[in-house]
């Protein structure tokens, strides 16, 4: 039997903070407590945690990890590397590969994938697109994380913008549909009205206006009526506007919410106001906005409208990102580095350690029904990140382990570190080191 004794660690777990010992055996956690009077196996590994965080290991839910078939930008081994260094334990990758995930076949595919090469748990979300609702169907939920819908403009035929289409699946959807939500019609009108103006040399700063606030809403308010139609269990990624925080509640529980919502770090971080100086390295969809969309957000946060931070980490080379405005691709890597913002907010007292590991961690579990992780509790999965709170870095190109080998931070410097990350009780990074003959789990499911 394996075991690892983690001493004077100061753990934050469900809403509490306490200095406490964990014990590891295998792959769970065995005990929680004091440890003087434990059975401590021999030859456990004996890590002193005094002044460090003992975290829950952080859950991404959106993710673009870029496997199969756009390998040049990121692949499932490389991104999972970037994810375990940054405290992040298990991951959500999205359809959009090439070929799309939008099929069984092509679904079993990507998990063969994930068992083949993932440092880290994974799950693979199911498609939707126009004309594949009994494909979607076929997917097992106690297996699958959930179904994706493209209510904006994505890659190949995964728009979904034919109303019956759509409701059908909000009808007959039998896991949670997790939705990105833009309206097309109005991203059209606005990208014609700004070609009229600037032709192909449209400014960066204007993606927001191009993919406005009123496009975002819209969309988000059609998808939030959809569900309360048909009670279907909606979770909308990547909020960036405050108009949209009134179409949440934060009245229920996370456990008894139908409708949900999600915000990602770079909306948290960045305005527009980062335009000037960063350009497309910062250009998402959807596009970061305001800096009173930004404190909307935060405040969402804290008052429970929103129920899970996440990353939609997607990468792309910096040639391509390089690119003019209607040539840079959207999106950016950000994995390795989320939980370090998140906790540089805490610093600025944006917000509390509790609110961020509920975000974080607690809460993707609950809302997905992960099984048996995202807490720090006795017989969970031993999915643990210590971080040192007081630990001054930079993030530099020597640093930065994304297979595009670039990140939007970089020249930041971050007050905290993730120092140790470990994945169903192996300690999978160590202080820069990676254990790379390890492979984590496919993420299981209570429903």
């Amino acid at each position: 039997m394996s075991a690892i004794l983690i001493k004077n660690a100061t753990i934050v777990n469900e809403g509490t903070i306490s200095k406490n010992d964990l014990l590891i055996k295998d792959e769970l956690i065995s005990a929680i407590g004091l440890s003087e009077n434990w059975e401590i196996p021999a030859g456990a590994l004996i890590i002193e945690a005094e002044g460090l965080l003992l975290l829950p290991g952080v859950i991404d839910d959106q993710v673009h990890f870029r496997e199969p078939g756009l390998t040049h930008k990121g692949d499932i081994l490389s991104e999972s590397g970037a994810a375990v260094a940054g405290g992040v334990t298990s991951f959500m990758d999205m359809p959009n590969t090439i070929p799309q995930t939008v099929t069984l076949d092509s679904l079993n595919e990507k998990y063969k994938i994930g068992a083949e090469k993932s440092l880290i748990n994974y799950s693979f979300l199911m498609g939707a697109t126009n004309d594949n609702l009994n494909e979607v169907l076929k997917a097992d939920p106690s297996m699958v994380c959930g179904i994706k819908i493209f209510m904006g403009s994505s890659t190949g035929n995964m728009l979904v913008d034919n109303e019956k289409a759509l409701r059908e699946l909000f009808r007959h959807a039998h896991m949670p549909v997790s939705a990105h939500c833009e309206d097309e019609p109005t991203i059209r009108r606005n990208t014609e009205i700004q070609r009229k103006i600037y032709g192909e040399n449209v400014p960066v700063s204007l993606h927001p206006v191009i993919r406005s606030r009123e496009a975002c809403f819209l969309s988000s308010s059609y998808a939030v009526n959809l569900a309360k139609e048909y009670n279907t269990r909606l979770h909308i990624f990547h909020l960036s506007t405050a108009d949209e925080m009134k179409l949440f509640s934060n009245e229920l529980p996370l456990s008894e919410k139908r409708i949900t919502a999600e915000v990602c770090v770079h909306h948290l971080w960045f305005d527009d106001s980062d335009y000037e100086k960063l350009g497309t390295k910062i250009k998402w969809n959807p596009a970061i906005k305001t800096r009173f969309d930004r404190q909307a957000l935060t405040d969402a946060v804290n008052s429970n409208r929103i129920d899970v931070i996440a990353t939609d980490h997607a990468p792309h080379t910096i040639g391509e990102k390089s690119g003019s405005y209607f040539k840079a691709p959207s999106g950016g890597p950000l994995v390795q580095h989320s939980l370090v913002i998140m906790l540089e907010l805490w610093h600025r007292k944006v917000f509390s350690l509790e609110k961020i590991v509920e975000k974080m961690c607690h809460n993707p579990a609950i809302l997905f029904n992960i099984k048996e992780r995202g807490f720090i509790r006795e017989g969970y999965k031993a999915d643990l990140c210590l971080a040192d709170p007081n630990s001054e870095w930079s993030v530099t190109k020597d640093n930065i382990l994304y297979k595009c080998g670039w990140s939007p931070f970089e020249g930041n410097s971050f007050r905290s570190k993730v120092v140790k990350t470990f994945v169903n009780g192996t300690l999978v990074f160590d202080n820069g080191v990676i254990k790379e003959d390890f492979r984590g789990q496919r993420l299981l499911f209570d429903r």
